[in-house]
């Protein structure tokens, strides 16, 4: 059985930036054993394994992590870590924050009949994703067609009891989204 998150190809001699950042999120975030590296407190692993796993050099990981528009990874001397996304055990040390009135999810129109029923859930996450705006949610749910954006009514939520944090890169985290808070 093959895992959908895996990058199709795992030849490094020739990996361009975006093969580099999809091997580096799989890694970082689902499956890090396979470079010999485990998670630390926040989610930080040492750089070097990762070099000698990829056969890239440092240059070339600040290049994908300077130039990822979503900002996916943060460098910290030599460590780096995902920002979020994680499908295995991380605690990324975020701090609750008290959202904005409304933030935005993207998705495409098959998963809206199970979000009516459910809510929003992590899935094979941690967290569900919010964005702080309708265009980076529009991005995000881009990714398998068109894209349907659901806006959560997030301060209601919070005042239900509802925590939520903020990733680095501005992603908003939560653990669910009952569907009394969405509307389309």
């Amino acid at each position: 059985m093959t895992d959908a998150r895996r990058p199709a190809t795992r030849n490094t001699a020739v990996m361009d930036d975006h093969a580099l950042s999809r091997h580096l999120s799989f890694l970082l975030r689902h499956a890090p054993h396979d470079a010999g590296v485990t998670l630390g407190p926040g989610g930080w692993v040492p750089l070097a394994p990762l070099l000698a796993h990829l056969n890239v050099t440092r240059a070339d990981i600040e290049r994908v992590v300077a130039g990822n528009d979503k900002r996916r990874f943060a460098l910290l001397g030599d460590t780096i870590r995902a920002n979020q996304g994680h499908s295995v055990p991380v605690d990324l040390d975020l701090q609750p924050a008290t959202p904005p009135d409304l933030l935005y999810h993207g998705t495409h129109a098959a998963a809206l009949p199970a979000i009516w029923q459910g809510g929003l859930r992590p899935m094979t996450r941690h967290h569900v994703h919010l964005s702080p705006d309708p265009d980076t949610a529009r991005r995000v749910g881009a990714r398998r067609g068109s894209p349907v954006i659901l806006t959560v009514r997030a301060g209601d939520l919070h005042a239900a009891g509802h925590t939520f944090s903020v990733s680095e890169n501005g992603v908003w985290l939560t653990d669910t989204v009952p569907p009394a808070f969405l509307r389309e």
